[in-house]
């Protein structure tokens, strides 16, 4: 049962220009929240590290200058310019004297002894403080800072983050849409044509605005990135494809109303004829024979199209087995040994060479014999008496069986053997010069040896001076196995 009920709407999707405008702009929220949740959490480290690079800058500097050093801690006066700045100095006998030196432990202390410089956090009045202590000669200076001067630097760091993050979202927002539109518009052309494809309309995939004025500049048809111009240009194949096929059938129907429409109007006539009695009886068993050869020719060209509708249908079925290709074509042989007799025709059987191998082959021998026979009675219809038709079976290197139909006939030219097996393109191109049958004999045939799994070739002249038609069999697998 669908998912809407009776009398409701169906649930509207979202547009793919606004589902990835949307996604861009997700993605870009996701980076913007991450990159901004580690600025935050890494500001008051970069902002403690800033401030203890700025002390200890300052410690070393007043080391050297040890009579200033005392000078500030006696008066108990901060450094200039540095509001909540601590100081205390470290003299030669190692004692601490100044406001730092609270903050200052004795291991801190007995760190700055053995010269090496001091990079810690204590307590100072109540408050923590970051501190930091450098020597120089025999004595030393100590500093220290609130940490809330920290905590106020890092406000300022995270405050400073706000407007190239929101700058970054708003542009990851529009390279989100202009993406949008980039991609989704020639998809939204290709879904245009693809619709009035589906409605009957052809040859407009390469002809619309975009791919005229894509072509105009020399680019690709419909423009945008590479799997974008490949699904333009698969729709412009699909157009063509369409409309050849359209064109095609149409051209084959009409044959087949002309290849039905003569036996049924000599049979018409004939009929007539008869019902008015207009026909002299010594002619009335003449007349009978025209009839019946009318109606067996409507009835083979329709057991043709049966055949070819069949081949094309999904449940056509085959029944494999192992098959003597020579028994089976012997069979063959006598009886169009005599058809070619009747219209004046050299019927020739080439089997195997004497110790060439007659390999088994799986396939289905009634299927072959059909083929073989549609070819066969292709190359007898344009044979000239007294010319050669051949059926000939070798052995292929590498494993399975050849059989090959040559004729005398007139050949086929190169634009021929393109459409050979193209249902009544050669009836279509020859009717008027020579004899021809439904049209759909080496498209039967064709589609046949496809079922079989095998080959079928044309050859525009060959030893006889007329085509070839060979049939590739391949070997049957070992052990008997496949079909």
């Amino acid at each position: 049962m669908s998912a809407a009920g009776p009398g409701r709407r169906p649930r509207r999707r979202g547009t793919l220009a606004r589902e990835l405008v949307l996604f861009a702009g997700l993605i870009a929220l996701v980076a913007v929240l991450m990159s901004g949740l580690t600025a935050w959490y890494t500001a008051r480290g970069s902002a403690e590290a800033q401030e203890r690079g700025r002390l200890a800058r300052q410690a070393t500097a007043l080391s050297r200058i040890p009579r200033l050093s005392v000078l500030l801690v006696e008066g108990e006066q901060l450094i200039a310019g540095s509001n909540g700045l601590r100081l205390a100095v470290l003299d030669a006998s190692g004692t601490l004297h100044g406001p730092a030196s609270a903050a200052v432990t004795n291991a801190q202390r007995d760190l700055l002894l053995t010269r090496r410089p001091l990079s810690a956090t204590g307590t100072l009045g109540g408050e923590r403080v970051i501190v930091e202590g450098r020597t120089f000669g025999a004595g030393g200076v100590v500093l220290a800072k609130p940490m809330v001067e920290v905590d106020e630097a890092a406000a300022r760091i995270r405050r400073s983050l706000v407007l190239p993050l929101c700058a970054g979202l708003v542009g990851a927002a529009c390279a989100g849409l202009l993406l949008a539109r980039r991609i989704t518009r020639p998809l939204t052309r290709a879904a245009e044509i693809a619709g009035r494809l589906a409605d009957g309309q052809r040859g407009i995939a390469a002809t619309g605005p975009d791919a005229v004025r894509e072509d105009r500049a020399g680019g690709e048809p419909g423009g945008g990135p590479a799997e974008v111009v490949e699904l333009n240009r698969a729709m412009a194949v699909l157009d063509q494809a369409l409309l050849r096929s359209e064109e095609g059938r149409r051209e084959f129907l009409l044959s087949i109303s002309h290849e039905i429409r003569t036996p049924l109007t000599t049979m018409h006539g004939y009929a007539e004829a008869l019902a008015d009695d207009v026909i002299p009886a010594d002619r009335v068993a003449e007349t009978g024979r025209v009839l019946v050869a009318e109606a067996q020719r409507l009835d083979r060209f329709l057991s043709d199209l049966l055949d070819l509708a069949r081949l094309e249908a999904d449940e056509f079925r085959l029944a494999p087995a192992d098959t003597d290709l020579v028994a089976l074509l012997e069979q063959a042989v006598e009886v169009w040994r005599d058809r070619c007799a009747r219209h004046g025709v050299v019927f020739r059987w080439e089997p195997p060479a004497a110790g060439e191998p007659s390999r088994p082959v799986r396939t289905d021998g009634f299927r072959v014999r059909q083929l073989a026979d549609c070819l066969l009675a292709n190359a007898l219809r344009i044979t000239p008496a007294g010319r050669p038709v051949v059926l000939a079976l070798a052995a292929v290197p590498g494993g399975g069986m050849r059989i090959e139909v040559r004729d005398g006939g007139p050949g086929l030219t190169d634009d021929d053997v393109a459409v050979a097996f193209e249902r009544g393109a050669l009836h279509e191109r020859y009717r008027a010069e020579r004899p021809v049958g439904s049209g759909l004999g080496l498209a039967i045939a064709h589609r046949l040896a496809t079922r079989l799994a095998a080959t079928l070739t044309a050859t525009g002249h060959g030893p006889e001076g007329g085509a070839v038609f060979t049939l590739t069999l391949p070997a049957a697998p070992p052990g008997g196995e496949g079909g």
